[in-house]
Formats: C-alpha cells, structure tokens, sequence
C-alpha cells in the first residue's frame, strides 16, 4: 500500500457543490485498490517507512465502505509476514527496523483479515514472540512504553501496546496498572492529555490516551465534562476540527476528536451534520480519495479517517466502527 498523495485533489474551498453531497463509495474503493500500482512514481518509495501502516489503512477504509475483500488477502498477509524480524517484531517493509507503531498496524491487519493463526504457523515467532518484543519496551517502574530499544517514550505507544496485546489475548504480559498510572500522570489541568506528563494537550494523544483507559477498563478516571468541553472546541466555523487551538481544521481529526467524544459520551457535543459535510467537501468525488481540507490532495491517511469519522457520527453506507 502506497502512501502516495494524489493525484486527484478535493474540490477548493469557494467552489459550487451540490446541495447534497454523496459519498462516492466505488470511487473510493478504486483509489485504494490503485495505489500499490505507482511504483514508478518516487513518492513511493520515499513514504515506503509507512507501508505497513498503509495497509492498516487501506483495509481498514475499505471495510468501513462494505468491502473487506477488495484487497487479495493472502497477498495481504504474505506481506505482513515479510516484515517481521526474529525478535518477534515488525517493521514497516522488509528489511526496516522493528518498531512499535508498526508492530502493531501488523497485529491489527493480521486481526482484520482473520489471519492470526497464519502468524502462529508462518510468522518468525507466533503471537506470543510477539507480546514478548511489546512486553519488553514497557518501563516497569513506570509504566510508559518505548518505540523501540532507543527508548523514545510517547502515549502513542502505550495505546499501541495494549491494542495490539489485546487483540491477541496477551494483556497479561504487561504492567496494566502502572501503563494506567502513567496515563493519569500525562493529564493536564483542561481535561486533555499530552504526549508525556507536563506536555500540551492535543487530540491525538487524547485519544490514545482514551483509547487505552478503555482497554484497562478505567475510563471512571477520565473528567468528562471538562474534556468534551475541550474536544468540542475543537470544531471551526467550516464544521471541521483541529488539533489543538489556534490550529487549521483537518480531516483526520475527524477520528481522533469524534472517537475520543465518543469514549466519554459527549458525541452530541459537536455538529455532527456540518462535521459531515466538511468531510464530503475534502472528498475527490471524480478520481476518489480524500484530503486534509478543500483544495489539497487526496491520501489514504485522510481516506480512513475521514470515512472513521463518517462512521462515528452514522453517516448512511459506512459500517460501524469501534472509537477505540
């Protein structure tokens, strides 16, 4: 999977567009199946250390538009395989490191597909090599997670860890106690969260932060109320939503905002019909994809989740889909 931009682009912001805007499923679907068919664009290969993710996305949009078989999925988990080391971890294409964010976009599609037990009798370690190379990047006294042995600390891993943990039943292998500790430890005085204790908060990393909170089972420790009233800020005049304040809209904070609003029960907070038609404005209606805002190219980045954040809100055609 390709993380190609383009080469369609949303129409620009200005421009006259129906009263009604569809969401152009087929298009869509065309779009990602046709993006690991550009490898003699050099893009290509310069995004090739998000590949792994890409498929995660990729499959993950495709599901969500009703068709989970549009991407061969033997081909899909023969390459998944392709990325693991013998440490029990995966990198993002063959022959890149491993690292947590793309250890777990591989236990994620691996999930997606049914393909689990394929891991177990292909894979360079089964799923317990696996939640072995996660349990290992978890810092014991307090309860954080690295990306890999170089140590970098982020929330983004902790919620990394215990999705992909979770999803192949080895949550046991962790310190959940102490990962919640360090969650509770990285929440800010306006209800949101940060990459680590003392940083901004950003919707992003409240998410993942949600995210694993809802794993643990411990969202009781979550301010709601002050939190919904941070997240639904964070949608502008034009119904996206940005990141933090002072901020453009983006359509990727389509997820991280709607899903975190979700998790806390405060989805009414914001507009769901303006959020709606921000999305289907980013939308490339002739060629497929979608982009971060009007006017800009299309990505299978903002294709998922912008099509997420349709989802979360019941926007007709799309499955339902899991905020965390």
């Amino acid at each position: 999977m390709s993380l190609v931009s383009g080469p369609g682009r949303a129409k620009a912001a200005g421009s006259s567009l129906p009263d009604e805007l569809q969401l152009m499923v087929e298009k869509h679907v065309h779009y990602i199946q046709s993006l690991d068919k550009r490898k003699d664009e050099l893009e290509y290969w310069l995004t090739e250390h998000l590949r792994l993710n890409g498929v995660y996305w990729g499959l993950t949009a495709l599901h969500l538009l009703g068709h989970p078989d549009a991407l061969p999925r033997n081909e899909t988990i023969d390459f998944v395989l392709s990325c693991q080391h013998d440490n029990g971890g995966f990198g993002a294409a063959p022959g890149h490191d491993a690292h947590m964010l793309y250890t777990v976009s591989a236990v994620q599609v691996l999930a997606t597909v049914d393909g689990l037990d394929e891991l177990d009798r292909r894979g360079k370690t089964g799923r317990d090599g696996v939640g072995r190379y996660i349990a290992q990047l978890q810092n014991r006294d307090d309860g954080s997670f690295t990306g890999d042995e170089w140590g970098e600390t982020d929330t983004r891993f902790l919620f990394g860890a215990l999705n992909a943990l979770s999803l192949m039943h080895l949550l046991s292998l962790v310190d959940l106690s102490k990962a919640v500790e360090y969650v509770r430890a990285c929440a800010n005085f306006d209800g949101g969260y940060g990459i680590s204790p003392g940083a901004e908060s950003h919707s992003g990393q409240i998410y993942v932060c949600l995210g694993a909170l809802a794993i643990a089972g411990r969202l009781d420790l979550v301010d709601k109320d002050r939190l919904g009233g941070w997240l639904s800020e964070r949608q502008l005049d034009s119904g996206g939503l940005n990141g933090r304040p002072e901020k453009v809209e983006d359509v990727c904070y389509s997820w991280w905002v709607v899903s975190s609003l979700a998790m806390i029960g405060k989805l009414h907070w914001i507009d769901g019909k303006k959020l709606s038609q921000y999305i289907l404005r980013c939308q490339d209606a002739d060629m497929g994809g979608i982009a971060d805002r009007p006017g800009d190219a299309v990505d299978v980045f903002h294709t998922v989740f912008g099509l997420a954040g349709l989802s979360l809100i019941g926007f007709p055609g799309l499955e339902q889909i899991d905020p965390t």
